[in-house]
Formats: C-alpha cells, sequence, structure tokens
C-alpha cells in the first residue's frame, strides 16, 4: 500500500465490500451491500480523501447511504451523495455538521498517522451538514433490488443508532451498538438502557444470523461475540461487575473491563437514572 493511501477495502462474501480508515484511532469501518439495482452505503466514514469517489469505483450502482447514527466518524462524506437516510432522532445531529475546532481536535497527533492523509486535507472548515433525504423508522425493508436489508432501532450509542439485518446472507451490521472494544455509553444522547435493550435484541437474532459487521475494530465479529457482549453487560447492569473510574473526551466515566471489550458508562449513579427510562 502506498504510504499516502487513506483507505483499505475488503471484499466479503455476499457482495459486501468493507471501506476501512485504519490510520485513525477511530478504526472506523464503512460497508457496502449490493443489490441487483442500488448498492447500500453504511456511513460515509470521516471526511478525509475522496470517499464517494472510492465508493464509485467499488460498484456502479446507484448509492443509498443508509446512516447507522449521525456522530462525526460516521458522516464525513454525506454531503457528497444523492439519497442520505438517517433516523429521525439523528435528524438535527447530520442537518449540524460537525464544527471546525472539534474536527481539527480529531486530527491531533495522537489520533491520527499523518502520513497517510492525503494531501490537501485540511479539517480547518469542519465537516458541512446533511439535509437527509429520507427516514429509518425501525421495521423498514430497504429494498435494493433483489436483496432487502431490515431496519432495526438499536439505540444506547445513540438515540438513533440503527442496525440492519439481511436475512438472505444471514449478516447483521451493527454499527456502533457495540465491537469488540471500548463501547461508548456515556455520551448526551448515550442511553444504558436503551443500550440494554438494545443488546438483548440483537442476542435473540443471533440465530438467524453467521456474522456480525461492527463499525469499528475487528470486523467480522460472530454471534459468540454478542452474546458474550449481552451477558457481559447484564453483570454489569446488575452491579456484578468490577469498575474504575476514569475520564475521556471531557466526561468522567465508569468502565467495566472483560478482556477484549469494555464498557465505558456515565460517572456516578447511572443505575438509578436508567430504571428511571
Amino acid at each position: 500500500m502506498a504510504e499516502q493511501d487513506w483507505f483499505e477495502v475488503q471484499r466479503f462474501p455476499h457482495d459486501v465490500t468493507m471501506i476501512r480508515e485504519p490510520h485513525h484511532a477511530e478504526d472506523v469501518k464503512v460497508y457496502l451491500i449490493e443489490g441487483r439495482d442500488d448498492v447500500a452505503v453504511l456511513d460515509t466514514g470521516m471526511g478525509v480523501d475522496d470517499f464517494a469517489g472510492q465508493v464509485g469505483s467499488l460498484s456502479t450502482k446507484r448509492p443509498v447511504v443508509l446512516q447507522t447514527h449521525a456522530h462525526w466518524d460516521h458522516v464525513g462524506a454525506s454531503h457528497h451523495f444523492d439519497d442520505v437516510r438517517v433516523h429521525p432522532s439523528e435528524v438535527e445531529g447530520l442537518r449540524g455538521g460537525f464544527p471546525a475546532a472539534r474536527y481539527i481536535a480529531a486530527f491531533a497527533a495522537d489520533a491520527v498517522d499523518a502520513r497517510r492523509l492525503p494531501a490537501g486535507f485540511d479539517p480547518s472548515g469542519g465537516l458541512p451538514g446533511r439535509e437527509p433525504t429520507g427516514l429509518l423508522e425501525d421495521g423498514d425493508r430497504i429494498d435494493l433490488g433483489d436483496r432487502v436489508l431490515e431496519v432495526i432501532h438499536t439505540p444506547g450509542h445513540s438515540s438513533g443508532g440503527v442496525s440492519f439485518l439481511d436475512r438472505a446472507a444471514r449478516a447483521l451490521f451493527v454499527g456502533d451498538l457495540l465491537y469488540l472494544g471500548k463501547m461508548y455509553i456515556f455520551f448526551p444522547d448515550s442511553s444504558p438502557a436503551a443500550f440494554r435493550r438494545s443488546l438483548q435484541r440483537a442476542s435473540a437474532l443471533m440465530g438467524d444470523v453467521d456474522v456480525v459487521y461492527p463499525a469499528h475494530n475487528a470486523s467480522p465479529i460472530t454471534p459468540a461475540d454478542v452474546l458474550a457482549i449481552g451477558a457481559a453487560f447484564e453483570e454489569v447492569w446488575e452491579g456484578r461487575a468490577a469498575e474504575r473510574s476514569d475520564a475521556l473526551f471531557g466526561y468522567d466515566v465508569t468502565v467495566s473491563d472483560f478482556g477484549s471489550f469494555s464498557f465505558l458508562l456515565p460517572a456516578g449513579d447511572w443505575r438509578a437514572a436508567a430504571l428511571s427510562e
């Protein structure tokens, strides 16, 4: 791979292609899912380099952007596409973009391999917002032509997080709901109670799924990984897991570690607030 290359591409069975941004600490993954007529683009990455051109080089189908949620590292190139859909509770996040100061901070030296950034990349303008062209509701079916993705509302990390189930391919695309690594459940739009319900819902689908594609870190992961994450969070929910205090992105957090993954939750008595939801 040339030193300046930003994206890595990997193809999986059932016409699934992963576009990875491995040179940033977020290690973002975007997925293309090919149908007869359209290609679903699950998120648009961090806004570095020509993401839309990368998609066009990998598929000749009409791109339909399906946002798993509207956090900055998933919407970076959404303004370059004609068809962009998101859950109703994430519309304002998508529309608002990402301010310059925070975008600049996201590319601090400790977060990115600057040698890999494309010539001319300049975060000083921030990320422009994008008005969605459609909404993603729980139970929606996205027909790509001889291929259907089922929309599953899976909040927790964010209020409008969605996952996509491809029953024919026995694949579940989970965005930031879960992955192997630090799972962030402490943002203002996060909810430990919703996270628990979403994990339960994802776990209940594992009999229909062979492979799970998350938006960060190792991918794909297995149904066994999903079940392990779900079981571990039940320990946390019931107060049976070890906890430690930490700080991240300016937030005080409570951390429970389980080897290959951990849960980062609000500091203080988050359980009392969660039980009231």
